[in-house]
């Protein structure tokens, strides 16, 4: 009986992927399948690679900036293949995302809520999301492709530099970058909303980025 009860919980688990990943299409966001963990056994994560340092964390195609689409049949069938796939998010073509410490990233929402309590400016928060209890995830509108390359630099796997040097911990996903979305898993633990995406318009970059990099110094 509980063996029953345990699969029926992680089929639903596998079914949220899919569907999370028609939502975000639904957004107009581009979505690609992820590895996933893998629990027992010799390997950490369902890729190839030996001794892979992201398990579950990347895309499983290095082709996944071609094929990340928002295409509801082949979302279907990819999802269909593999049902435990996490869902993979490019960044630098709908939004950024600011990837931050946790401790930083609630820092930030006390003092945004704080700040724009009441009447007043827009909050400059979007969406949000957990990955556990270690990064929060701030996304914003993109910056496309600036006119000074200096102004922008991309961080994933195998990618350096891992942080802005002057924000300690601070990661900026942008062109030829991407994030792993909820309601993915990753051994650091799930990735959940906390403040889930809908039709409002992104916020500024700028605005959020002064406000992270300042709870970012503060954490150290």
């Amino acid at each position: 009986m509980l063996a029953a009860v345990s699969a029926a919980r992680r089929q639903r688990g596998r079914s949220r992927l899919g569907a999370a990943a028609k939502e975000y299409a639904a957004l107009g966001w581009p979505c690609v399948p992820g590895a996933h963990p893998l629990v027992g056994g010799d390997r950490a994560c369902s890729c190839d690679r030996i001794g892979c340092p992201d398990p579950g964390g990347h895309p499983v195609t290095a082709a996944w900036q071609i094929q990340a689409t928002t295409e509801p049949d082949r979302i279907k069938r990819w999802w269909a293949d593999d049902p435990r796939a996490n869902v993979i998010l490019p960044t630098g073509r709908v939004f950024d995302v600011f990837d931050v410490p946790a401790a930083a990233g609630e820092m930030a929402l006390a003092r945004i809520a704080e700040r724009y309590a009441g009447p007043g400016p827009t909050s400059p928060v979007g969406p949000v999301a957990v990955i556990g209890a270690r990064r929060h995830l701030f996304f914003v509108a993109t910056r496309g492709a600036p006119e000074d390359e200096d102004e922008w630099w991309s961080c994933h796997l195998d990618c350096s530099p891992e942080t802005i040097d002057d924000s300690p911990g601070l990661r900026w996903h942008c062109r030829d970058s991407y994030v792993v979305a909820p309601p993915s898993t990753l051994p650091a633990g799930d990735v959940s909303w906390v403040r889930p995406p809908d039709r409002t318009p992104l916020p500024d970059p700028v605005r959020v980025l002064e406000i992270l990099s300042d709870c970012c110094e503060a954490v150290g």
